[in-house]
């Protein structure tokens, strides 16, 4: 009975000891999954946000652009775009073509909070034949879809100079947008709202007129910063000459 007893302690200290090892394993091998997923999950979903807007703005011109990111929810900060391109019918009446909007939600469901980043497509038009004739009929009244969860920051911003606008309701299109995405851990500020890192932020920037034309300015080759130097001792001598000159004639 002893032996029986020593070897039941020494099976489930090694027992115990493999469970701890498969413990640690199974943590790290999630740590790196989800550092993968965090690099890898944002860039898909400001991808598609991009090819959103290069699909409906490049079929016309008759396209608006609503963006509001002023808004809260449960401390987080969350972001709402909407894509809408019309068309005129034979009456001369607008109709809505195809509107998508992008919003994040509070995550209800979820024990540990976070945002819910949702994607919704409307209009006369078919995103996907196939996939619309699989749904169900209750399915119509529900068009948003859950692109992911576990989103603590989301932002979309129209640059204006050094500066950015929340919140864009013209007619006219804007410049470009700026998404900012994070599902780094939030922290509280003074304000009571919840924010995550600067360095923990990931943001693109996705221009929305991309057939302007664009200024450059080629920089001076080494040639011509040489005879702009030995230019330059010469029009610093003008310019004493010439108001040596201007001196006299008031003298006189």
């Amino acid at each position: 009975m002893a032996e029986v007893l020593a070897a039941l302690t020494i099976a489930a200290m090694v027992l115990v000891a493999l469970i701890r090892i498969y413990s640690r394993a199974e943590n790290s091998a999630a740590a790196v999954t989800r550092k993968l997923d965090g690099a890898r999950l944002p860039s898909e979903i400001m991808q598609r946000i991009a090819e959103d807007l290069d699909r409906i703005i490049a079929s016309g011109s008759d396209t608006r652009i609503v963006i509001d990111s002023t808004k809260f929810d449960q401390g987080y900060q969350k972001a709402q775009m909407t894509i809408v391109k019309s068309i005129y019918d034979s009456k001369n009446q607008e109709q809505t073509f195809e509107e998508i909007v992008w919003l994040a939600g509070y995550d209800y469901e979820s024990d540990s909070g976070g945002l819910v980043l949702y994607r919704s497509h409307s209009g006369m038009a078919v995103e996907d034949k196939l996939l619309d004739k699989q749904r169900q009929s209750w399915e119509q009244n529900y068009p948003l879809v859950p692109i992911c969860r576990g989103v603590t920051f989301f932002k979309i911003q129209v640059p204006r100079g050094e500066n950015f606008l929340d919140k864009w309701s013209s007619t006219s299109l804007p410049p470009g947008i700026t998404v900012t995405i994070s599902f780094a851990e939030p922290f509280k500020t003074v304000r009571g709202t919840l924010d995550v890192p600067d360095e923990e932020k990931i943001t693109r920037t996705i221009a929305i007129d991309r057939t302007r034309k664009i200024r450059f300015q080629l920089a001076p080759t080494q040639e011509q910063e040489q005879e702009a130097a030995k230019e330059e001792p010469e029009a610093v001598a003008e310019k004493v000459l010439g108001k040596e000159e201007e001196k006299t004639n008031e003298k006189r």
